[in-house]
């Protein structure tokens, strides 16, 4: 999840929010799917279905294609060759999310709480301080910058995730990328999955073991509201 967190209308001493661009798709944003450059790279956005924390498809989400601005696509392709000699890979969650998916995310906390999303999502934070941190009204995902992800290992053609000590999407902190309580070989492999990013200029969030966002961010005044198809 995306976990920039700032207002829609601009307040004393705040960053204006992005602008959208009037971008229709892709092409027109600048923006390629990752597999375009690292086929190998595993593919499984999660808002596209209904294995999400809202328990249904998000809107905005029309298929399972990972859409990134060109050089933080460029750069996730490298962390994939890096991680090829070691029998590991990438396995890709969310990428670009579109503005309006955002929006729904926002609507989202205000609902009534579903006791068994709750108990599987964020079963030790109440649904509104999802905000503090988790869940944002603007969002890095949405410039086409942020992507979250998760380490495989693959062996013979089929590749598992890595035991990061928490699903993706689990809002808590023992997501934290350092939390207390985590085993050592599930750090190891959070600090696994950090490094090779990191080594691409890739910064993680601590918050979320699976958040990162190229830095400099290629164009961090523009966000997009083109659907994912």
């Amino acid at each position: 999840m995306a976990a920039i967190l700032a207002v829609l209308v601009p307040v004393a001493g705040a960053a204006e929010p992005p602008r959208i661009s009037p971008a229709g798709d892709a092409a027109a944003a600048g923006m390629v799917e990752v597999r375009s450059l690292a086929p190998d790279i595993q593919v499984e956005m999660r808002y596209a279905g209904s294995d999400n924390f809202t328990g249904s498809p998000v809107p905005g989400y029309e298929a399972n294609r990972c859409y990134l601005l060109e050089p933080v696509a460029r750069a996730l392709a490298r962390v994939q060759a890096s991680l090829r000699a070691e029998g590991l890979g990438l396995r890709v969650y969310d990428c670009y999310r579109p503005v309006h998916s955002v929006a729904s995310f926002m609507r989202w906390v205000g609902e009534a709480d579903d006791p068994a999303l709750k108990a599987r999502w964020y079963p030790n934070v109440d649904k509104a301080r999802l905000t503090d941190g988790y869940i944002g009204e603007v969002s890095g995902h949405s410039r086409g910058a942020t992507v979250d992800l998760t380490l495989v290992r693959c062996d013979g053609g089929a590749c598992e995730p890595l035991d990061m000590g928490t699903p993706y999407d689990f809002f808590d902190p023992s997501a934290h990328t350092d939390a207390p309580g985590t085993t050592p070989a599930q750090l190891a492999n959070r600090h696994r999955l950090r490094d090779a990013m990191a080594a691409q200029g890739l910064a993680g969030y601590s918050m979320e073991w699976w958040h990162f966002t190229l830095r400099p961010e290629p164009d961090p005044g523009t966000a997009y509201d083109f659907p994912v198809r």
